[in-house]
């Protein structure tokens, strides 16, 4: 065990609490999860920012030492990569992601550029047990998912957004969502239920005014995938019901064929009997409808609206509503109109006039 004064912090490790002295150790468990301290060993003119514990994004560069945690990703758009079977002091490994995801990089998008690589220095630790100096490998998360975790969302109504695809605009329109509602009285909570660690969807969301958040990484979980998915909605869905918000809104990381777990969610009856409404976000027409159908024949979902870059002017919007026969608005142009129309599909349109006689 020895000391290592560290340069940056990732937002994977958040709930750890780890201060930039770090405790670390040579015997490291390859298992997704651990949080790693490594040495980068190259710059990147792109995709060169690290997400920090404070949520500000920093410039990462040949010779930092960044605390991170092992885990896998599956990206349309970005690095592919895998837990390695063994991990050791010495080993080179890369950063798959900007919230500090380390594994094997298996494959690259040419728009993001060749990944930073890594020299493993060693597992943190942390130390449990009051009062002894014994040190255990630091794991992110504040505490251990619950696999058979009940759902009870407590009657407070439910709108999930889905994508054809990251980069869909899911979070956008999450943000235009979450304020308008906030605009109209409503108190809302929100989560992020799928994909990759990074806290960066979800504190937009605050800032667009939801009161509380979450994310899966809060429950040890790194990458979320088909089995692990259903559980975690249903435990944060539970959990933020408790504190009896007005309306959850949760976005579902990736696409609805993505990789991370959406349709085991979707295909769950007692989550999707939760849901009191679903936006869908589309890159494109062509998408929206293939997402639409999707929804309709193999979840019996009908989506309350559609959003994205299909809807980024007239004609995507009217190909959709003529065509789907659903309401289109885009969140950049028509952020209020968006808002509305998901508050009254979900039966929530009377806050509007308790808000403005509250106004008055």
């Amino acid at each position: 065990m020895r000391t290592v004064v560290v340069d940056k912090i990732a937002s994977v490790t958040q709930a750890c609490g780890l201060s930039r002295e770090v405790r670390v150790s040579e015997d490291i468990p390859a298992e997704e999860g651990v949080v790693l301290v490594v040495e980068v060993l190259n710059n990147k003119s792109t995709y060169n920012t690290l997400e920090l514990t404070s949520g500000r994004m920093a410039k990462v560069g040949k010779g930092d030492i960044v605390v991170g945690a092992l885990g896998h990703r599956k990206a349309l758009f970005g690095y592919s990569g895998h837990v390695p079977k063994t991990v050791r002091p010495g080993d080179v490994i890369q950063l798959l992601n900007i919230g500090g995801v380390l594994g094997v990089c298996d494959s690259v998008n040419p728009d993001k550029g060749k990944p930073f690589d890594c020299r493993v220095i060693g597992v943190a630790l942390h130390f449990p047990y009051l009062g002894e100096r014994i040190g255990v490998p630091a794991r992110v998360g504040s505490r251990k998912l619950d696999a058979a975790a009940k759902l009870d969302t407590r009657g407070v109504p439910v709108v999930a957004l889905a994508g054809t695809c990251m980069e869909a605009g899911k979070t956008a329109a999450a943000c235009a969502i979450v304020s308008r509602m906030r605009h109209r009285g409503l108190v809302v909570d929100a989560f992020k239920a799928t994909g990759v660690s990074l806290r960066r969807d979800i504190l937009a969301m605050e800032d667009a005014g939801a009161r509380r958040s979450m994310i899966f990484t809060d429950l040890g979980i790194v990458t979320t995938t088909r089995a692990s998915g259903p559980a975690l909605t249903r435990t944060m869905l539970t959990e933020l019901a408790a504190g009896k918000p007005d309306v959850i809104v949760f976005e579902l990381g990736d696409g609805i064929l993505g990789t991370y777990g959406v349709d085991a969610i979707l295909e769950a009856e007692d989550v999707r009997s939760a849901l009191t409404g679903v936006v869908l976000s589309a890159n494109d027409p062509v998408a929206a409808w293939g997402g639409v159908k999707l929804l309709r024949e193999r979840f019996g979902i009908e989506p309350c609206v559609v959003t994205g870059p299909a809807t980024d002017n007239s004609v995507g919007v009217e190909i959709i509503e003529q065509q789907l026969g659903v309401p289109a608005f885009n969140a950049m142009s028509a952020g209020a109109a968006l808002g509305d129309r998901v508050i009254e599909a979900i039966g929530l349109a009377a806050h509007r006039a308790v808000a403005d006689g509250a106004a008055a």
